[in-house]
């Protein structure tokens, strides 16, 4: 009798499920993003980075590196408050560094700034800089 007691008793444990750390699944961390406004990007990095810059420039590139981000980016130029460029950013890994370039004539001075947005289009971070 008490082996059969034994016996019932190890079945209705092997019976009930083994849950180990159970709790709400995490939540995925926020996706980040940097802007730096810079003159060039060598191995995958900002080079001249600025706040300012000359009109002769010619062109300026905005490096970013994301976190959490999926698919895309995308970088949307401004020059005062009118966009004049949309550049989308394939994304290809948790941390992935990238950077878009564009031309500035130098008739345009003033000031400029570059949103960082994920494929929703939420801002996940800016930069603004003058061109002189």
């Amino acid at each position: 009798m008490a082996t059969n007691s034994f016996l019932r008793s190890l079945l209705l444990l092997a019976a009930v499920p083994l849950v180990v750390g159970a709790g709400p699944a995490p939540t995925p961390a926020a996706a980040t993003a940097t802007a730096v406004i810079c003159t060039a990007v060598k191995d995958r990095a900002p080079v001249g980075a600025a706040d300012k810059f000359p009109a002769a420039a010619g062109q300026l590139s905005c490096f970013s590196e994301l976190h959490g981000v999926k698919d895309k980016a995308v970088h949307v130029w401004f020059h005062g408050d009118k966009e004049v460029a949309r550049m989308e950013l394939a994304v290809k890994a948790e941390r992935w560094r990238t950077w878009s370039t564009k031309t500035i004539p130098p008739k345009w001075t003033g000031a400029w700034k570059v949103e960082v947005q994920d494929a929703s289009g939420a801002v996940l971070a800016a930069a603004s800089f003058t061109v002189e």
